[in-house]
């Protein structure tokens, strides 16, 4: 099975980071015979239907219960994204800053359990 500890966290993350900036700069240069260069090329739509694609593939994974299959496969589906974010004028920041806006504003697993626990009254029925 695949882990990692705390240590590696930020460094991993450059990667992402470092991922983004070779696609944008193979938007800018469209080099002949890159895989991004044929992304960017096909548009969003091809684009798109490869994150799809990719998804589906994490959930066979998944299902399969292959640890590292898994990571191969999340791995692919990021890429993906990451083409698409650049396609779409948007970058990983933006990812970041919305994950972290999101952090700690989900309700509770209590007020989840009890607002699914509401039932409705006899004159909803």
């Amino acid at each position: 099975m695949v882990s990692e500890s705390k240590d590696h966290t930020t460094a991993t993350a450059k990667v992402l980071d470092e991922v983004f900036h070779i696609v944008r700069e193979r938007q800018q240069t469209l080099p002949e015979g890159s895989y991004v260069t044929h992304l960017l090329q096909g548009g969003v739509d091809r684009t798109a239907r490869k994150v799809g694609e990719e998804a589906i593939e994490v959930v066979l994974a998944a299902k399969n219960k292959e640890p590292n299959e898994i990571v191969a496969e999340v791995a692919d589906l990021w890429f993906h994204c990451v083409v698409l974010l650049v396609q779409s004028g948007l970058t990983v920041e933006d990812i970041y800053r919305e994950l972290a806006r999101r952090h700690g504003k989900r309700p509770s697993f209590q007020d989840k359990a009890e607002a699914q626990a509401q039932l409705p009254s006899s004159r909803e029925v």
